[in-house]
């Protein structure tokens, strides 16, 4: 399928000052104003993910892992089928393919057409309707004990279309009470086809700066009082556009969420020469500041570690 990334920014303005790597790197994040400072054609970007359909044909139950590291998706994609639904794995261009996959788990280079040098599973959330029925997801660093996944499985099933689940991020003072502080997030989640179309047409899904939308009809109000990051758009999605989203309490999968908030002793790893954090290296922080097997102990999780 014909794709090419662009060589030179289309529009300064939104560049924010990064180079043309960094910017492409942020729309592998997803990310709307990078994706406009560069003038990404997006109906070729939506013609790739509607090419992703022939994976998910016959699937009725996907559950999205990104691989950063073999081992720790390898106990994802356990979790997943041991709930009867389908791992269907994508994975960081950087760390490339996983060399191992659990047995009955689906491998796919989403980025095969993109060639983005950055691809995050959240770029795929923006075109969930355009390829899948329904996609549950979580982070790469979230495993989840037996039972919480029992329930969480149980409440992605019973979504209707056109609702979307999701965790509202841990609030602090500041975000308590200031509105541009506060998003939804996709710790773990699941949408379905309407809701995803519902809010792509509303210029409020998933991807960063969301007030850079295409179809975001009030940008530079959207821009002044909504917080930045991913997953601000699907708040702003419930209570601007009547968006139906079951929420899941964060604390309930806090003990088995292995990420750098809160944790003063975390190693942090970017490429060589970037400030930017899209330009992290989850594959080399899960495995320098967590240890697999004591963290599947902990959560009673043993037998899903790799043999």
């Amino acid at each position: 399928m014909p794709f090419s990334l662009p060589n030179g920014f289309a529009n300064m303005a939104y560049s924010h000052g990064h180079s043309l790597e960094v910017e492409l790197s942020h729309v592998g994040q997803g990310n709307w104003r990078a994706f406009r400072a560069l003038g990404v054609s997006l109906p070729d970007v939506m013609a790739v993910a509607r090419s992703w359909s022939s994976v998910f044909a016959g699937i009725e139950r996907p559950w999205l892992c990104w691989s950063v590291n073999d081992e720790w998706s390898i106990v994802q994609q356990r979790l997943a089928l041991s709930v009867g639904w389908t791992p269907v794995v994508g994975f960081d261009p950087r760390s490339g393919a996983p060399q191992q996959s659990a047995k009955g788990a689906i491998v796919i280079d989403f980025n095969h057409d993109l060639c983005l040098p950055v691809l995050y599973p959240h770029f795929l959330l923006e075109f969930a309707f355009l390829f899948c029925d329904r996609l549950a997801f979580w982070h790469s660093d979230l495993l989840v004990g037996e039972e919480r996944m029992r329930a969480t499985a149980a409440t992605f099933q019973a979504l209707k279309d056109g609702q979307t689940a999701a965790v509202r991020f841990p609030q602090n003072l500041k975000s308590l009470f200031s509105r541009k502080q506060q998003r939804y997030w996709e710790l773990v989640g699941c949408t379905t086809r309407a809701a995803s179309r519902g809010q792509f047409e509303a210029g409020c899904g998933w991807w960063m700066d969301f007030w850079a939308h295409p179809n975001q009809p009030d940008g530079e109000r959207v821009k002044a009082t909504r917080y930045w990051d991913h997953g601000s758009g699907i708040l702003y999605w419930r209570e601007h556009e009547g968006g139906k989203c079951v929420l899941l309490n964060e604390r309930d999968f806090r003990n088995g969420h292995f990420t750098k908030i809160g944790n003063s002793n975390y190693k942090r790893f970017r490429e060589a020469d970037s400030l930017s954090d899209a330009r992290r290296s989850m594959a080399f922080e899960i495995r320098e500041n967590f240890d697999l097997a004591q963290a599947c102990r902990a959560l009673g999780l043993q037998k899903y570690l790799a043999q």
